[in-house]
């Protein structure tokens, strides 16, 4: 389910949008982050991402010497909050299991250029097709 930030000075507009625009996507990774003390954190919330996101990312020198380190800034940039994490940053998502950064890399991509969280998938038994919210309920937001 998708939460929705209030624009600033709007009344009556739910949190996570702006006149209807979802700019807030929570989540629940498949397996989790651990944290130095051995918490595991799994429920976040991601973001839509702004061009200066993007451009600041791309001009990152870290970036000109791999590329594949993009993906790391943008979702240290986009991941506003994981579990009770203080702050999730570049050395939070590096941490992050391999499949839980694939996760997010696909979230990232489905809400910023599809503007979506739900896949088409296929029931195995049946063959019959439905939609299904990847990003999971957030227990407790609506």
């Amino acid at each position: 389910m998708l939460t929705q930030p209030s624009a600033a000075g709007v009344e009556g507009v739910p949190p996570g949008s702006a006149a209807g625009l979802t700019t807030r996507y929570p989540f629940v990774l498949p397996r989790g982050y651990v944290d130095e003390q051995g918490t595991l954190h799994r429920e976040g919330v991601m973001r839509l991402a702004t061009a200066r996101d993007e451009i600041a990312s791309q001009s990152d020198p870290r970036v000109r010497q791999n590329p594949a380190y993009l993906s790391v800034l943008l979702l240290a940039r986009t991941v506003t909050r994981l579990g009770s994490v203080p702050g999730v940053d570049n050395l939070v998502i590096e941490n992050l299991f391999a499949s839980d950064l694939a996760f997010l890399q696909d979230l990232y991509r489905r809400i910023n250029q599809e503007g979506h969280t739900e896949a088409d998938v296929d029931c195995p038994a049946c063959g019959h097709g439905f939609a299904v919210d990847i990003a999971g309920d957030v227990p407790g937001e609506s």
